[in-house]
Parts: C-alpha cells; sequence; structure tokens
C-alpha cells in the first residue's frame, strides 16, 4: 500500500468515525435510525468518492488530502476554515441534539427526501471531481492549471460549493430535525464568504479566470445568485 493510499485510507476511516461520534455522542443514544441511514449514506458516498480518485486521478486525491486550516496559505482562508469546521460539526451536532430531547417531529418523507438531496449533493461533487483535476481541498494555484469551464461549470462558477449547500439542505432533513435548518445561516455565510474571497484569489493569479467570470454569470445558484 502506498503512502498516498493508506493516507486516504486513513482520513476517510477518521471522518466517518468522527462522523459517528458527532451524531451519536449529542443523541446520547444508537437508537436513531435516521442518524445510521445518514452515516450509511455519506460512508459509501465518500468511500465510493475516494475509490474512483484513487483510480482515476491521483493527483486531485492527493490535494484533496492536504484539507483544513492549517493548509490554507492565505490567512483569510485559514479563518474560514475554522468556521467551515464549526458550521460542519453545528450542522451534524444540532440534529442530535434535538433528537436527544425530542424537540422536533418530522415525518418520514420529509426524511427521505432528505437523503435524497444529500445522495444529490454527492453526485455534484462527484462530477466536479470527474470534470476537475484541480479542485483541490485548499485555495491555490499549480504551475500547469487551466480554467474549467465545462460540465457544472458551465452552470455555476462553484459547482463544489453548490452540491455540498445541497448536500447539507438535506442533511437536518434526513436526519429528523427542523431545528437543525437554523444552521444553515451560518453555513450558506462561511460558503459565500469562502467563495468571493476564491474569486479574488483566482482572478489575480490565475490567466482566463476574469474572463471565465464575466461568461457564467452564477456563482452558486443558476439563476439566483
Amino acid at each position: 500500500m502506498s503512502d498516498l493510499t493508506r493516507k486516504a485510507v486513513i482520513g476517510l476511516v477518521q471522518f466517518i468515525v468522527g462522523l459517528g461520534l458527532l451524531l451519536f455522542v449529542p443523541a446520547w443514544t444508537l437508537d436513531y435510525w435516521q442518524a445510521w441511514v445518514y452515516l450509511l449514506i455519506f460512508a459509501v458516498s465518500a468511500s465510493a468518492t475516494t475509490a474512483y480518485l484513487w483510480k482515476t486521478d491521483l493527483a486531485l486525491l492527493e490535494r484533496r488530502l492536504n484539507v483544513g486550516s492549517r493548509a490554507e496559505t492565505e490567512k483569510s482562508q485559514k479563518r474560514i476554515q475554522v468556521y467551515a469546521a464549526l458550521a460542519f460539526v453545528g450542522t451534524i451536532a444540532l440534529p442530535s441534539i434535538d433528537h436527544r430531547f425530542a424537540w422536533s417531529v418530522v415525518p418520514l418523507p420529509p426524511v427521505l427526501a432528505g437523503d435524497v438531496l444529500v445522495i444529490l449533493g454527492f453526485f455534484v461533487i462527484f462530477l466536479v471531481f470527474r470534470e476537475n483535476s484541480f479542485a483541490a481541498a485548499t485555495i491555490e494555484v499549480v504551475s500547469d492549471q487551466e480554467v474549467i469551464s465545462t460540465g457544472p461549470y458551465a452552470v455555476v462558477r462553484h459547482p463544489m460549493y453548490a452540491g455540498a449547500l445541497v448536500m447539507f439542505v438535506g442533511t437536518p432533513l434526513a436526519l429528523g430535525s427542523w431545528w437543525g435548518l437554523l444552521m444553515l445561516v451560518p453555513f450558506v455565510l462561511t460558503i459565500v464568504w469562502r467563495l468571493l474571497d476564491e474569486e479574488r484569489f483566482l482572478a489575480a493569479r490565475l490567466p482566463d479566470y476574469s474572463a471565465y467570470c464575466r461568461k457564467v454569470r452564477w456563482r452558486l445558484v443558476p439563476l439566483l445568485w
């Protein structure tokens, strides 16, 4: 097993275990079927995506493993990564706390709709990885990087963030929590902050990026923004 493969497998296992802890520790019970379904969807989707990158694009897999505030080179992105991590934790933990104290009663159809949104979000992110080998987890420009304007990038400038937004709109519903939807406010604000800072960075360092922005009008949501 290569160092990259070992790092990918260990990182994936650690993330899934951490996600499980976020789901079940605040709930203080394992009797939480919505969380089990969500964890299964997340584990299968993340594993399939990792396997795809391992088979087709090792360079992108390595870029995706370099993640977090410490990996960022821009001070602004270091701060954004911290807020993004907090928003992610809150998006998972608040529905778990909701389940513990039974604040919400969410019928089965919205829960299943939430699961579908999570799967759809993963699929959009997969399309991004298939189209763009430079879709690193950090904001950077490498020597041979090109502007990608095909596939999902022909629809919005930041399709990976769009996929993440779809996924985390579905997360509170999938976990059976109406109150968890409140976490969409800090999550969306963090995404907007990050993509605006990313656009500033890329426009200054990546040739033709400004022209791409003029060509593709919508940043995150088609016909809206």
